[in-house]
């Protein structure tokens, strides 16, 4: 995934830059990016922080970067901000996304006489500079921002910088979350609401779907209004989000407290100690055991001095492995007990099955893991939040092959049984899961139970990862 933040000051707005986009470090693992505009005109810093983490890398760049103005980026993606020319005037841009039909966008792009874009690494097409392109194709960079995300299939937020103030567009749908913080003298765009609270900034504005704002430090424009629809992804409360976050008025750590609870009023085992998968699991394992009456205990330590969250390889063999390395087991806690392992979700399953391996030589007596959200059955089209190149990568999909052969598998019918918790169907599944991964017992959170933890109106949540419904 990723995430944004801009500034508006009347002054040097770097350092604000800085922190702000720190605070995001928790949405991607790959690339970092502060672009800025002063007396100078644009300038612009972007680093790797796959082997160390965005305030390392940046740190010098405070010092040599000024301006009143600036935007940046934490990504899984494309190296941005991106420094544009063209008949609207030189920008700068940044965005948090996902482009399905970016393969036909690209030879529209060249079919209406674009000369070319800029190949990266892989192979591919930047989609910054996609969207940027779109953008270009229109009079305004107000009607190419709504161009851009009436023709983008997925979804697409992005902070646009002139020299004059930022464009701030929410994704069409709302799918992520776009908040403008104010202080004296400045504004700011923010991905996570929390990012500026220690800068000074209090919320005065959360952007509606599709709405977009043009932002100075002391004014803020609405240049498109909010949209009627909105479909903004459950993913950010259960896992994403960071535990201070806020979206829509609902907070992540209270809302995993809810799911935690929820959880536990379905269940009847009975461990000696319910803990959480560090970090995402345990909020949710102290609302199952505040509701349940089961003491919570910690049987695994994250070691963060060395293990930062940045530093994850692209390698998912290697990203096992140190997933596996940053975890220090507490013997005393294990040895002989009933544990009940809440994580925020089963991908592969790979991750979670070493986990119990290791618990199971560490002579523990029973595991019994409790996800907290629903068998993901679909890999998301949106938000890039999993790095599943296939549907085959998730468990689930891959049990369902076995059973029902490849000519159903894919049948939307068929999973859509699947995705039903009181089907035989669902239950089936869980048994061949929980037997593939050797835990003694697995019962995951139901969908309506988990819409219920977040609280808001189920039309406005996204849940295609679960039941396929768009």
């Amino acid at each position: 995934m990723g995430g944004i933040f801009g500034v508006a000051s009347k002054t040097n707005c770097v350092f604000d830059l800085f922190f702000g986009i720190d605070y995001h470090s928790h949405l991607g693992t790959r690339r970092g990016g502060m672009a800025v505009h002063g007396e100078k005109g644009f300038d612009r810093s972007i680093h790797n922080i796959e082997n160390s983490p965005f305030r390392t890398k940046f740190e010098r760049d405070v010092d040599e970067l000024e301006g009143n103005l600036g935007i940046g980026c934490i990504s899984d993606s494309e190296p941005q901000p991106l420094l544009v020319q063209s008949h609207l005037g030189s920008f700068a841009i940044t965005t948090v996304g996902k482009i399905n039909n970016q393969e036909e966008l690209v030879q529209n792009a060249f079919n209406n006489g674009r000369a070319h874009f800029l190949e990266m690494s892989g192979g591919g097409v930047n989609a910054t500079e996609l969207v940027a392109s779109l953008i270009n194709e229109k009079p305004s960079i107000s009607e190419g921002i709504r161009y851009a995300q009436e023709v983008i299939d997925g979804s697409m937020s992005m902070l646009v910088m002139t020299e004059h103030g930022i464009f701030a567009a929410r994704d069409r749908l709302g799918r992520t979350p776009l908040f403008i913080g104010e202080k004296e003298d400045a504004h700011c765009i923010s991905f996570e609401d929390f990012a500026y609270v220690n800068l000074g900034y209090k919320t005065c504005k959360e952007l509606g779907p599709g709405e977009v704002v043009f932002v100075r430090p002391d004014k803020i424009k609405t240049v498109i209004p909010a949209g009627d629809k909105m479909k903004i992804c459950s993913f950010l409360w259960v896992y994403y989000g960071y535990p201070t976050a806020s979206y829509e008025g609902v907070n992540v750590e209270a809302m995993r407290y809810k799911c935690g609870e929820l959880l536990a009023k379905r269940d009847d085992v009975k461990p000696d100690y319910v803990a959480g998968v560090p970090d995402s699991g345990i909020a949710h394992a102290v609302g199952y055991a505040n509701e349940s009456g089961i003491p919570f205990a910690r049987p695994f330590i994250k070691y963060t001095p060395t293990w930062p969250r940045s530093f994850m390889p692209q390698n998912q063999k290697k990203r096992n492995l140190i997933a596996k390395m940053k975890l220090i087991p507490v013997d005393a806690l294990i040895k002989g007990k009933k544990l009940l392992l809440i994580d925020d979700s089963i991908v592969r399953g790979t991750q979670l099955g070493e986990t119990t391996e290791f618990l199971y030589q560490s002579g523990v007596k029973e595991v019994h893991i409790r996800p907290a959200c629903p068998p993901l059955l679909y890999g998301c089209k949106y938000l890039n939040f999993s790095r599943s190149n296939s549907e085959l990568d998730l468990i689930t999909r891959r049990v369902i092959l076995e059973r029902e052969g490849e000519e159903r598998a894919n049948d939307p019918k068929v999973l859509e049984e699947y995705a039903n918790p009181d089907s035989e169907k669902y239950q089936v599944m869980l048994d061949e899961i929980c037997k593939k991964l050797n835990f003694t017992s697995l019962r995951y959170h139901r969908l309506d139970d988990m819409i219920e933890s977040i609280g808001i109106d189920p039309e406005n949540l996204c849940t295609y990862c679960w039941n396929g419904k768009e």
